[in-house]
């Protein structure tokens, strides 16, 4: 019996050690309070991937905030802080003071202990639609200030705080070259085409996506240097066809009116969320970059 328990302490044990070896991937990165050094260069894919080098987006500026800094994720490659930093500036000759930012990506990138899939190449940003009523908040305040949804209850349509300057904003970032596509509900993108009457090749990069009626979320292509750092989505242009994706995102809406309409769609058995990562299983490196000293 004695011998019985001590194969059984000893299996376990064996079970364990591995894991300890090889902790899950979100748990190293969200750990790191702050970037490695050196020439910035993201690695990887979107979702499976890190950031070396990374700059920090000052909590404050004088066209932004940082929000929920408890998080630390005011952090990315310094073309995407520099884009924020712009957007920021932008907003402001638009007529608001300037802009809240939400996540952007941990101080080395990677996975996340909680929240987004993607967000780890340091190349990826949450606008908040919120408009600025003071860019004075304290650190408690923006723990506490929740944004705003611009998407109509049932999902049919903007609500009444969308505004001109909301699609003039996105606008803007959807023309910069540096931008891939950007993620906000179908409704906002329908209400984009209508506002332009379906023309302008910008509107290819606007991505209809569930979940992103509060904020609209900015992916900048890779940038020079980071020759590890791939993009495995089909380019932007390819999949919308003639009307830029306009046609799509007013089917979405469609099949939020009569969801009997809506084919069922089927959910990939292989899929696995990145926390579910080990550090062994990201980019070699970004295994180096997660314990760099």
């Amino acid at each position: 019996m004695i011998r019985k328990f001590i194969l059984t302490i000893a299996a376990v044990a064996g079970l364990a050690a591995p894991a300890a070896a090889d902790p899950l991937a979100k748990d190293v990165f969200g750990s790191e309070p702050g970037p490695t050094g050196g020439r910035p260069a993201a690695i990887g894919s979107y979702s499976k991937g890190c950031v070396s080098g990374a700059a920090q987006l000052p909590e404050s500026g004088p066209t932004w905030q940082a929000m929920r800094l408890s998080r630390n994720r005011n952090w990315a490659h310094p073309e995407m802080v520099g884009f924020v930093i712009g957007l920021s500036e932008a907003a402001r000759k638009l007529g608001w003071r300037g802009l809240y930012v939400g996540d952007m990506s941990q101080p080395r990138g990677g996975p996340m202990v909680s929240g987004h899939a993607s967000h780890q190449l340091g190349l990826d940003a949450d606008i908040w639609m919120l408009p600025p009523s003071s860019l004075n908040l304290s650190p408690a305040q923006r723990e506490n200030i929740s944004s705003i949804s611009v998407v109509a209850k049932n999902g049919l349509g903007v609500n009444g705080n969308w505004s001109g300057i909301h699609g003039a904003l996105i606008q803007s970032a959807a023309m910069d070259p540096r931008v891939d596509r950007i993620f906000l509900d179908a409704a906002i993108k329908v209400a984009m085409c209508d506002a332009n009457r379906d023309r302008g090749a910008w509107l290819q990069k606007l991505r209809p996506t569930p979940n992103h009626d509060y904020h609209f979320h900015v992916r900048l292509n890779c940038p020079a240097g980071s020759g590890g750092c791939s993009n495995p989505a089909a380019p932007v242009a390819a999949l919308s066809g003639n009307d830029n994706g306009c046609g799509a995102a007013r089917q979405e809406i469609a099949y939020r009116a009569n969801p009997s309409s809506r084919p069922k769609g089927t959910s990939n058995p292989n899929y696995r969320h990145p926390r579910s990562f080990r550090l062994s299983e990201m980019p070699r490196q970004c295994q180096a970059v997660a314990t760099a000293r």
